[in-house]
């Protein structure tokens, strides 16, 4: 077995791997506040602009599970410099893209090799990192995937103003080359065993047409009306058959292309579980949140990225300091910490009304970095304990690929519970309003008295009603993630320690 890296060369390899890593989750949110000016440079709309986020988003969820096979037959460091440089380089495409089929080719092509980025990132850290410091090692590795979704809308909106949407890829091709250069250099001579495994053709089939078509129906369900709509029920039926009949061939198959039979082992499956439902809840925040502040308080792209950025202050603060002690403390204190911090956030959250300033709406996003310092870290360590070493990237392969998928979910349905929610509310609130009720006399009063006729008088109530409407939507969607959080604080429990990687433990039923 190699001996760890030690000293400069471990510093340096850390940075080339996390560099590599924030480069990848950057381009996954950096796009989204580019959207409609990449949609008016190619003479498409905004709706047919989203494939930009879309086409990245389902190569990508397909090919994250496959990176457990790869790493074995080609080596986890063969793979990960192979996926860097082919990302840098689809990354240069995409900026020199002059239309929108061409731009979205090679965001299929840019989200398919950075699937095993992300899990080989972690697994080669682990791998070099002494067995006493692999916990700062998933600190460090985890400030990258958190605080990236952050600064991306940031970086894309600002790259976007002041110079053109192209460079939000550019930026990625420095990045990608340095990551590669050290990364080889440093590991070159260090490669993992290789295993030349048959293909299981048809598991990857039924893999890529059934995780491609749930991705589609999430992407799509809302803007298409969900199960109203043709399109919605067929990606439905092909995504429930296609995966089912996956799950069952890959239990039965010699050579599977995913290791389903990691979901035997108790703390892959409690820790995989609540990392992917956190995170789904989570990010259900992350969409909702900047879209309620763009869409009815009135702030830019920039400034709603910026009202959720300082959630990555105590992150980065806190984050080492929960890596180098954790060995210290059950890290299932630490999970249920963190999803008690979050519930107390979102319960906090769901207090917003539109009078609210800019620091009452950042104050509880600062405060949750302190959730965020003991989210992963712990959670990673106890779906990864318990296996052994060439088992670790099919596990963090996994486990990526459903953390993914669960931020899709988040999307997906917090978007539909926002609008529905303020549907009911909006029609709650209009039921009040009638010219016999006093307060909405009082109020058209007032609206006369500044100046409005009757009918922009209406006109500015039902612009009210309506905005009322969306925050009370706001602060339902934030009660539901409070319930989901405090019920994964308790789910975490059912694991089993000891929870160092690579060691006994975890049980296997």
């Amino acid at each position: 077995m190699e001996q760890p890296i030690q000293g400069a060369s471990l510093a340096l390899l850390t940075l080339s791997l996390s560099l590599a890593t924030f480069m990848q989750v950057l381009d996954t949110s950096i796009a989204n506040v580019s959207i409609p000016t990449i949609a008016g440079d190619l003479a498409v709309s905004p709706n047919q602009g989203t494939w930009v986020i879309t086409s990245f988003a389902v190569s990508n969820a397909i090919a994250l599970p496959l990176s457990g096979w790869l790493a074995k037959r080609f080596g986890e460091v063969k793979l990960f410099v192979s996926a860097t440089v082919l990302f840098t380089l689809a990354s240069m495409l995409c900026g020199l893209s002059s239309s929108l089929p061409m731009l979205v080719f090679f965001r299929i092509f840019q989200g398919a090799v950075a699937g095993p980025m992300i899990p080989l990132s972690q697994s080669l850290l682990l791998a070099n990192y002494p067995h006493e410091k692999k916990g700062l090692a998933l600190a460090l590795w985890s400030m990258t995937v958190v605080l990236a979704p952050i600064f991306g809308p940031i970086l894309g909106g600002y790259i976007t103003d002041n110079f053109s949407w192209p460079w939000i890829f550019y930026i990625n091709i420095p990045v990608g080359l340095m990551s590669t250069y050290i990364t080889w250099q440093l590991l070159k001579n260090r490669e993992t065993g290789i295993v030349k495994l048959p293909i299981d053709m048809l598991g990857l089939i039924l893999l890529v047409v059934g995780v491609g078509s749930l991705q589609l129906l999430l992407d799509k369900g809302n803007d298409l009306d969900w199960f109203n709509s043709d399109s919605i029920r067929i990606l439905a039926a092909v995504s429930t058959v296609c995966l089912s009949f996956f799950i069952l061939w890959e239990l039965t198959e010699r050579h599977p292309v995913v290791d389903l039979t990691l979901f035997r082992t108790r703390n892959f499956s409690v820790g995989t579980i609540s990392i992917s439902l956190g995170y789904m809840t989570f990010f259900s925040g992350v969409v909702v949140y900047p879209l309620w502040l763009q869409t009815q308080m009135g702030y830019t792209a920039t400034w709603a990225g910026l009202s959720a950025a300082p959630i990555g202050i105590l992150s980065v603060i806190f984050s080492p300091i929960v890596g180098k002690n954790m060995h210290r403390v059950d890290l299932r204190i630490l999970a249920s910490f963190s999803f008690l911090v979050f519930a107390s956030i979102t319960f906090w959250a769901s207090s917003f009304n539109t009078h609210a300033s800019f620091w009452q709406l950042t104050l509880p996003r600062f405060f949750q970095g302190i959730g965020m310092a003991t989210f992963f870290i712990p959670l990673m360590s106890i779906l990864l304990s318990g296996l052994p070493p060439d088992r670790v990237a099919s596990a963090s392969g996994l486990s990526n690929f459903l953390r993914v998928l669960g931020g899709s979910f988040g999307t997906s349905l917090s978007v539909a519970l926002w609008d529905r929610r303020e549907s009911l509310h909006h029609s709650q609130l209009t039921e009040n309003i009638s010219i016999s009720d006093p307060v909405t006399n009082h109020a058209l009063q007032s609206l006369h008295s500044a100046g409005f006729g009757h009918m922009p008088a209406l006109a500015s109530l039902e612009e009210s009603v309506a905005s009322q409407a969306y925050m009370l939507a706001v602060n339902d969607v934030f009660i539901a993630s409070t319930w989901i959080f405090l019920a994964l604080m308790f789910f975490v429990w059912l694991a089993r320690p000891p929870f160092a990687a690579g060691k006994a433990g975890g049980g296997e039923h």
